[in-house]
Order: structure tokens, then sequence, then C-alpha cells
């Protein structure tokens, strides 16, 4: 009977943002709240930036009306409803970025007081002993929520992969929390992923793509706040198992992605947050591949990271490996975007050379 129930929930929730995303986007045309083409912004005409605000909706009304309602539910619950507000408003207006991160600091000092969610251990990552950040757990966790956020903000660049990357997420915390007996976080990981799946539709154009939307950054920050806390809540609770370590092969690709081209543009000595087209999934299209190829192949690369946090995590392999193993995977990414013009044009001529080739062999027969 339970199953049956939960089934019958999950299927409300998938009618529920479906519905909320065909009414929606007719109210965001309406109120110009659209995406326009520009410099970096390639898709043509306008687009509702609805994806976010749906998928909200669906979490705030699994949260009021079916889960039980704890302090911690009514916190987050309020926190998103914040967050989403200032990301619609940004969506509209364009409002800087000190006060998104404004915002974002003042949430995570609520998630610490109100909450108890802080980050005040990063596990045995040396093999002496679970360190233990004492006064510094404050600073470390605004930092930890502030780089969440806005790292699945700065992955959000072609369609589908916030919301691919998002289901990866989500996915590998479930299977984790389902194994250690946490149901209820379990359950409300594919929650979302329910709440997210009509949006990938909509925004992959599979219901037409006069139906198209973005998720916004509305959508991107409720996603980076809410994978944070949950983290925090998989890794730091007294009654928590999962390993700190863990949680960085869940968010590898947004996180590396987001790391590597901050540092790079300080080091040309641009503002980290000044935008450009230098994401991995730009990368993947210089290198040839549609958009839909390059969805697939970061996907794909996020899920093989998130299944070795999984393993490493039910194997019990010491937490200082899986970091040294996490740190050169970085590493070698930075490399490979330092140096992408050089590899991209290896790679080219080694296409035209293997295509001259083949021309060559069928030429000659």
């Amino acid at each position: 009977m339970n199953q049956l129930a939960s089934l019958a929930e999950l299927g409300f929730i998938f009618i529920f943002s479906l519905t909320n995303l065909f009414f929606l986007r007719k109210v965001a045309r309406k109120i110009n709240l659209v995406d326009k083409p520009n410099a970096r912004k390639l898709h043509e005409g306008t687009v509702p930036l609805v994806g976010g605000l749906s998928i909200c909706l669906s979490i705030l009304f699994f949260l009021l009306t079916i889960a039980p309602l704890t302090s911690q539910v009514l916190i987050y619950t309020a926190s998103i409803i914040l967050l989403v507000t200032v990301g619609v408003i940004d969506d509209k207006y364009d409002i800087s970025f000190k006060i998104r991160f404004l915002v974002q600091g003042v949430l995570s000092i609520v998630m610490m007081t109100m909450a108890n969610l802080d980050l005040h251990t990063i596990g045995n990552i040396l093999g002496t002993g679970d360190i233990v950040l004492g006064p510094f757990s404050y600073i470390v966790t605004v930092i930890a929520v502030i780089g969440a956020i806005n790292a699945f903000n700065m992955v959000d660049g072609i369609d589908g992969l916030l919301g691919g990357l998002s289901i990866v997420t989500f996915s590998g915390l479930g299977v984790l929390m389902l194994m250690y007996g946490f149901t209820d976080i379990a359950y409300f990981c594919l929650v979302i992923i329910v709440a997210i799946v009509p949006y990938i539709l909509f925004n992959l154009g599979l219901l037409g793509r006069q139906h198209k939307v973005f998720m916004g950054d509305a959508g991107s920050m409720l996603i980076g706040f809410t994978v944070i806390w949950m983290l925090l809540m998989a890794t730091q609770e007294p009654s928590s198992e999962m390993r700190p370590v863990t949680a960085l092969w869940l968010i590898a690709i947004p996180l590396m992605d987001m790391a590597a081209i901050m540092i790079r543009r300080i080091r040309r000595g641009d503002s980290p947050f000044k935008p450009d087209r230098e994401h991995l999934h730009h990368i993947c299209q210089r290198l040839g591949l549609s958009s839909r190829q390059t969805l697939a192949a970061i996907s794909l690369a996020a899920a093989c990271l998130a299944g070795i946090g999984i393993v490493g995590e039910l194997l019990n392999v010491p937490e200082y490996l899986m970091l040294i193993g996490f740190v050169v995977l970085f590493l070698l990414y930075l490399y490979a975007l330092t140096h992408i013009w050089v590899l991209t044009s290896k790679f080219r001529r080694g296409q035209a050379n293997q295509q001259a080739n083949q021309q060559a062999a069928i030429d000659n027969n």
C-alpha cells in the first residue's frame, strides 16, 4: 500500500510540474520573464525562464502537503522561497552578482544557526582521524553554500545539461541514502528528480519547440542550494554515515568546471565572475560535438564520477585516496582547459588527417 501511495504521489508531482510549465510559460511571456539571444546566448527567439519556478512550486507542494513539517523542512521551505524570488528578479532585471552573493550568504547563516547544518568536519582526509573545523566551520560553510549554488548556476549553458547533472547528483545521493537506511532523504531525492523531468522535456523541445523553456538563475540557484543542503544532511548530522569526500564526486563536473574557469579568469586578470564561452560544454562543441552529443558526453562523465564516489563509499576506500584521486583529476582537467586551444587544434588536425586518409583509400580503390 505504501509503495502504491508513493507511486501515486510521484505521478501527481510529475503532472503538477508538467502542468505548471504549460501555465507559467504563458505568464512569463506576458510579464517579459524571458531570455533573449545575445553574443553568449545563441538560441532562437525569446524563451520563458520558468523551469526553476516550476520545480520550486513542485517541491513546495510536496513539502507542504505530503512531507512531515519539521523545523528543518520549514526553514528549507522559507529559504528556497527567498532564493527563487531573488532568482526570478535576477532573471527579469539582471541584478548585481553582489546582491545574489549577499542573499546566498545570509541563507548559509540561516542554515547554520536555525537548521543546525554546517560543515564542521571534512572527514579523515589525511588518514590521521577526522578533521574538525571548529570555529572555522562557519566560514567554510558559507564558502561551500555559495560555491555549490554558483557551480550549478555556471554549468547551465546548453539544453538539458543542468537538468541532467542535477539528476546524476540526486540519483547518486539517493542511492547512498537508501543503502544507509535514510529512506526519507532518498525519497525526497526521487521527488526532486520527478519534478525536474518535465522541465527537461520542455527544455529539449521534446514536447515541441514552441514549448521550450529555460531554467533561469532561479532554478540553478534552487538546485545548487538544495544539493548543498542535502549533502550537509548526509555528511554532517550526528546520525549521518556518508563521508564528506564522497560529496565531491557527486558534484564533480559542476565543481571542477567552476573552479577551473575561475582560476583561468583570475590568471588572465579578469573578474572570476565575468561570463565567457570557455566552459566544458563550449569545449565539447568546439571539438565538433552537437548539443545533444555534448549533453550525453558530459552527463555520462558525471555519472561515471558519481559512480566512483559511490563505489569508494561502499567499499570504504580510504578518504585520503579518494581525495587524492579527485585532486589529480581536477589538475588534469585544469591543464586541459588551460591548453584547450592547442589540444583542440591537434584534435582537429587529427580528424582532418584521418578523413584525408580515408578519402585517399577510397580514391585508390
